[in-house]
């Protein structure tokens, strides 16, 4: 699948996966929220607005109101990939929040998630 396509998903289509993945593995809904509204800058309402009004995935986090400036502390890969190596940056902003939740479905603490520079 192309950047292209990614970014042309709905967000709606994207996020019940996000959050099978962490509820899945024990996690609650409020630190699926958590996440994203650290990573984002949006709050709950704003996501629960875009999960109903079609916004394309790409378009959640080119929009996003305050993507937090202590995401580059986020490491490691996902899906094989280090982040790092990741040139595009919204694709590496995609990814961060792939990595957030695999890390609330592995079992670490919240406070360890929400890095802080």
């Amino acid at each position: 699948m192309t950047n292209e396509q990614v970014y042309a998903m709905p967000f709606a289509k994207v996020w019940p996966l996000l959050e099978q993945k962490a509820l899945g593995k024990g996690r609650t809904y409020e630190e699926v929220i958590a996440v994203t509204e650290w990573l984002t800058g949006y709050t709950e309402d704003d996501i629960q607005r875009m999960l109903k009004d079609g916004t394309g995935y790409g378009d959640f986090f080119r929009n996003a109101p305050g993507m937090n400036p202590d995401r580059f502390l986020i490491k490691g890969s996902v899906c094989g990939v280090k982040l790092d190596s990741i040139e595009d940056p919204l694709m590496r902003d995609i990814r961060y929040l792939d990595k957030l939740i695999d890390e609330l479905a592995r079992g670490k603490k919240l406070e360890k998630i929400l890095r802080r520079g």
